[in-house]
């Protein structure tokens, strides 16, 4: 059959569908080939490339299934993303040396010629997202893959490669032709042979460069040292200040299955970001205590992000490792600008947001909560290593945070389920194991120890790493295997006796089958088998926990003379009751004392054999501290409501204050969710429910527990104000302010906006954030639901 192909038809094809295309992008045919289907050998494709003529290539295509594969170059085919006046134009190629050299050296001169030193004024400089796209290509790269690899690449580069789309991300891992399942295995080291390549040319061409012009400067280095193509820990071990990132989504705090866990954004109920674990143990491997987070990030709820999810959301943080939050998103918006003032890519961090005067109780307690980790190393004795070698040849590096396939789907799960159980986890990679010493039963990094080590899925090691594992093992360390043995080697040149060389170590490692263990993973239900391991693995926990809990983790920190655990609960509606065991030989004779953060204030707790029982409500956490210091107030619980606590039932005064200005004034007899009415579901602002409360025996009341609130809450009793509530249970003490007779009761509940926004069809920025097809957002609950029970 004869049948004639355009080059615009093969370049539409081959451009990536990117966020941020450039417009002055080229597009260049190195090589078309015609290859039948099946691919039994790269041989049988035949090379179209002499046949281009007048930008069109004609072909006769031979009895049977064909397809075409065409190898275009695309230079410059992403510009800068949002884009600063004069930075607008293409993607810097962040694999060239030079030209990185050249745009940082710049970017110094030109501000230090106006203003001088940006030293010691400045703290540091700071990449953001490294949201490349999918770059994979520079002048030289041919001949570093030969130099590096010692093979040539050209043959094999038109079938290891993807359609890409936005992000970088595979559009389709299936759309070639068909291949024997020899060609496909030499495919995927090859390709692994590229992805590798490409990630030390972007380690010594731009993060080293950049780590190494802060230097010059007298600046710290402060990157997100992430994303497709990255070395996930060894691209942070050089940063002064590694920094990863907690997003905002709705689920973020619900209930989800472990199957939907598994799925595509991987950051919902928990609130976990993929990246986060490994930026943390990065910087735990050099030591390293400031970890820094773009926190909040949020392209999903604007205008209904509470305080109580930014909680739930970094604690999550917290607990993957971060000490360091930077909230993402005040948005730089200049006083003229028109209501709601400019939003991009953060939460609505704005002085006419409805909560803006209630924002530093999040941000006290954060700075308190980070304050005390800052000072402190977190504990991990049992190592991770996730099987990126083999996804890389697989699927091809992966775009983190959120990359579109994890390899497996449930790498998440283990560590959460390790953590959920009392003990802690680092990721390491190869690179750690080589340089690691395996000595008296652990495998020893720098400061870092660990005596287990969990291969997940790992199919595909380096020999020398593979001998080092057999080091571990035989000095006492123990590995558990997950769902698979290493059973071939890394990469193509010289693969067959490397392959045999990872099979003969992991023989050896055989011989020791009381630490060299193959487990398989569970069906469901991670955080109980990980249980099970504990107990007949022995894998001592330095907490013991009764009753583990989807929802509830831990992590554990140390000075030299003080335990610190925190706790936490990221549930949006579950209360749980934590019965857990602290391990004598860590605490010894140590006082237990409860920070809380959100509040500062330090009680003593009186733990009996090391136990302790106490709440944690929706949202909740708690940061328990083992010191010397023996003085100080005892801690309070209070009392949850039972079928004996009294409801309050009056007539309620309410009154609305828009934020628009307006004032509205209405008796209510029964609270209810403010979505449900229709004269109320579009309110934004502070709703005030007014009562009076008749006591008779003020002794006998302690606490005022507000039962379901949509909403920041404040709580004034006879003209004074008892506090502010912004999230999980809303009770508060009110023993001392309470008076015999009549009582003023007062409610402050102050809402989202995101209902409201909705109505405004005539302002852009509020329909593209809440109405938008990509971002049309539910309607969100609101106000006092109650009951109001007297405790």
């Amino acid at each position: 059959m004869n049948t004639e192909i355009s080059l615009f038809d093969l370049f539409k094809e081959a451009d990536p569908a990117t966020l941020s295309p450039y417009s002055g992008r080229t597009m260049e045919i190195l090589e078309v080939k015609l290859v039948p289907d099946p691919l039994n050998n790269i041989e049988e494709a035949i090379n179209l490339t002499g046949q281009v003529k007048n930008d069109v290539i004609k072909l006769t295509i031979p009895k049977g299934k064909y397809a075409v594969y065409a190898l275009v170059k695309i230079d410059g085919f992403m510009k800068v993303i949002q884009g600063a006046p004069g930075g607008r134009g293409p993607v810097l190629n962040h694999f060239n040396g030079a030209a990185v050299k050249k745009y940082l050296n710049r970017i110094t001169n030109s501000i230090q010629e106006k203003i001088g030193p940006l030293a010691p004024s400045i703290r540091s400089f700071f990449v953001d997202s490294l949201e490349m796209e999918g770059a994979n290509w520079t002048s030289d790269m041919m001949a570093e893959f030969k130099k590096r690899r010692g093979y040539d690449l050209y043959p094999y580069l038109p079938f290891i490669l993807f359609k890409t789309g936005r992000m970088g991300n595979t559009v389709d891992l299936n759309y070639h032709v068909k291949m024997n399942p020899q060609m496909q295995e030499s495919l995927v080291r090859i390709r692994y042979d590229f992805e590798f390549t490409k990630a030390e040319l972007f380690e010594e061409r731009f993060t080293q460069n950049y780590v190494q012009w802060c230097k010059e400067n007298k600046i710290k280095s402060r990157a997100q040292a992430y994303g497709r193509g990255h070395f996930l820990l060894e691209g942070s071990f050089d940063i002064d200040i590694p920094e990863g990132e907690t997003w905002l989504k709705y689920g973020v705090g619900e209930d989800i299955s472990e199957a939907d866990f598994t799925k595509y954004p991987w950051h919902l109920g928990r609130g976990n970001t993929m990246i986060n674990k490994y930026v943390s143990s990065a910087a735990h491997l050099k030591d390293k205590k400031l970890i820094s987070s773009e926190e909040l990030t949020n392209t999903d709820m604007v205008f209904n992000e509470s305080l109580e999810i930014f909680k739930i959301a970094g604690d999550q943080s917290t607990i993957s490792g971060i000490t360091h939050p930077i909230f993402h998103g005040f948005n730089y918006s200049p006083k003229n600008a028109a209501f709601p003032g400019w939003i991009t890519y953060g939460g609505y961090f704005n002085e006419q947001n409805n909560m803006w005067p209630y924002f530093n109780h999040y941000t006290d307690y954060r700075a308190r909560q980070s304050a005390l980790l800052q000072q402190a190393s977190m504990f991990a004795d049992i190592a991770l290593l996730a099987p990126i070698g083999d996804m890389w040849g697989d699927f091809g590096a992966q775009m983190e945070p959120f990359p579109s396939r994890v390899t497996p789907a449930y790498q998440n799960l283990v560590w959460e389920s390790i953590h959920q159980n009392g003990n802690a986890c680092d990721y390491i990679s190869e690179p750690v194991i080589m340089e690691s010493e395996m000595k008296n039963g652990f495998l020893s990094y720098g400061s870092r120890k660990y005596h287990t080590l969990f291969l997940i899925e790992v199919r595909s090691i380096n020999p020398a790493s593979a001998k080092k594992l057999y080091d571990f093992v035989q000095n006492g360390g123990r590995i558990f295997c997950l769902e698979a043995y290493p059973e071939k080697s890394l990469g193509w040149n010289n693969h067959q006796s490397k392959d045999e060389e990872v099979r003969e170590w992991v023989s050896k490692m055989k011989q020791f089958p009381d630490r060299f263990i193959f487990l398989n993973k569970p069906e469901s239900n991670f955080k109980e088998w990980y249980k099970s391991v504990q107990v007949k693995y022995n894998i001592t926990p330095y907490i013991s926990i009764k009753s583990p809990e989807t929802f509830i983790t831990q992590v554990r920190y140390q000075t030299k003379d003080v335990e610190i655990f925190m706790f936490n609960n990221a549930s949006n509606k579950h209360n749980y009751n934590l019965d857990a065991t602290f391990a004598i030989k860590i605490i010894g004779r140590k006082q237990a004392w409860l920070w809380d953060a959100v509040t500062g204030k330090r009680t003593k707790l009186e733990l009996k054999n090391n136990n302790l029982k106490i709440d944690l409500g929706p949202a909740d956490s708690k940061i328990i501290v083992f010191n010397n210091d023996r003085r100080g107030e005892a801690w309070k619980s209070i009392p949850e409501p039972n079928s004996t606590s009294k409801i309050i039932k009056p007539n309620w005064k309410v009154e609305f204050k828009h934020s628009d200005g307006s004032v509205k004034n209405v008796e209510m007899d029964v609270l209810a969710d403010l979505k449900d009415h229709p004269v109320y579901v579009d309110f934004s602002g502070t709703v005030i429910y007014r009562s009076s409360l008749q006591i008779d025996n003020i002794k006998a009341i302690k606490y005022l527990d507000l039962g379901k609130v949509y909403g920041i809450t404040e709580l004034i009793i006879n003209g004074k104000n008892i506090g502010t509530k912004w999230y999980g249970r809303r009770a508060y003490e009110v023993e001392g302010f309470l008076q015999k007779g009549a009582n003023a009761l007062e409610i402050k509940v102050v809402t989202v906006m995101g209902n409201y926004m909705k109505t405004l069809k005539d302002n852009q920025t509020a329909q593209y954030w809440t109405n938008n097809v990509r971002k049309a957002q539910p309607i969100q609950s609101m106000g006092l639901v109650g009951p109001v029970t007297i405790l």
